[in-house]
């Protein structure tokens, strides 16, 4: 590199050059005057222009590792877990969100002892960051595994396989048409054994927050529901409709229930979502569901009957360890999909 006195001639012409392509860009970026005065008056030294432009644009690009850490973040709401989740340590993780917070200069989360939430600006980001690693991932799928085949054996609750699923494995079939599918319904404390044992390739399953495991989708809350006709008689045990013994929020209802003082039974216990809303719409008895797979025809009945508040859930999804191509590409498509399934919204 030549020293500064040397720049003469077509390298100075060279730097003017320079100076008027990047000054436009430069004052749009809302720059104060002082720093833009920085920039044009060391552009006579190329080593010290070429650091503050790639200074500015580094801190302008939302880089594909950070965000892949920040949705971990995100989705555990703990940077341990997080960074277990994405093979990092905390350490690692805590300084990629410091540096993603610094690029849009704003907080992601606020940390304390006990927790980590997200923020306004943090929740307005995943919405994009999710974009950008689908678009990330669907591009190296494309390029990498353009012809994969086989077939996936899926392990899920009947109610995911039943709303959440179908438009999934569709999407999924359209883009790998060679992708042949076969669903397995039951509950998670009974498909994640099979998946051990190699009867599976990829299991939805429902964790609760302190015992999270595999490929975290999202949070979820759960309601208690019931027939739109539901009226609530006080002089009788509150009926449920629920999953069977396993289902993480059978345990999570009876859970609460027992700190009531109301008196209640399990009138009715089926895998089947199907029959838990018929049972529902056909007697007065209440369930708890993730917001995401509530059948239209039942409505949201939180906070009556004397029914307490429910913790959410995590879905996530596990795959096997064989470590097959094309099941690590729908263990990934799932992942992607589910975590941007719609809500029902509390009625």
């Amino acid at each position: 590199m030549q020293p500064e006195a040397d720049l003469r001639g077509g390298d100075m012409r060279v730097a003017t050059k320079i100076v008027c392509a990047i000054k436009p860009s430069i004052e749009r970026a809302s720059f104060g005057d002082s720093r833009l005065e920085l920039v044009i008056s060391e552009t006579n030294n190329i080593a010290k222009r070429d650091e503050i432009w790639k200074s500015y644009f580094m801190k302008r690009d939302l880089e594909i590792d950070l965000l892949r850490s920040f949705v971990a973040v995100a989705a555990h709401r703990n940077f341990t877990h997080a960074a277990q989740a994405i093979g990092r340590t905390q350490s690692a993780v805590s300084l990629q969100i410091k540096r993603l917070e610094t690029i849009v200069e704003k907080r992601l989360f606020e940390r304390s002892r006990q927790s980590v939430s997200i923020t306004q600006t943090g929740e307005a980001l995943l919405v994009y960051a999710n974009r950008i690693l689908a678009a990330n991932d669907a591009a190296l799928s494309h390029l990498q595994r353009p012809e994969a085949e086989g077939l996936i054996r899926i392990g899920a609750p009947d109610d995911y396989a039943t709303f959440l699923l179908p438009p999934i494995l569709s999407a999924l079939a359209k883009a790998h048409p060679r992708l042949q599918f076969e669903v397995t319904c039951d509950n998670a404390s009974d498909l994640l054994p099979m998946l051990t044992r190699g009867q599976l390739d990829v299991v939805v399953a429902t964790h609760r927050p302190d015992s999270v495991a595999g490929q975290v989708a999202r949070h979820e809350p759960l309601h208690w529901v019931a027939s739109p006709d539901f009226i609530d008689d006080h002089d009788q045990p509150l009926s449920l409709v629920l999953f069977p013994s396993g289902c993480v929020c059978r345990e999570i209802a009876l859970d609460v229930l027992k700190r009531i003082d109301r008196r209640w039974r399990v009138a009715y216990s089926t895998r089947s979502i199907g029959l838990i809303e018929k049972a529902l719409l056909d007697g007065s008895s209440v369930s708890v569901m993730e917001a995401s797979v509530i059948p239209p025809g039942l409505r949201i009945i939180d906070g009556q009957a004397g029914l307490p508040s429910l913790h959410e859930v995590v879905i996530s999804v596990h795959q096997s360890n064989a470590c097959q191509a094309h099941v690590s590409l729908a263990a990934d498509f799932l992942v992607e999909k589910l975590g941007r399934a719609p809500l029902r919204a509390v009625s």
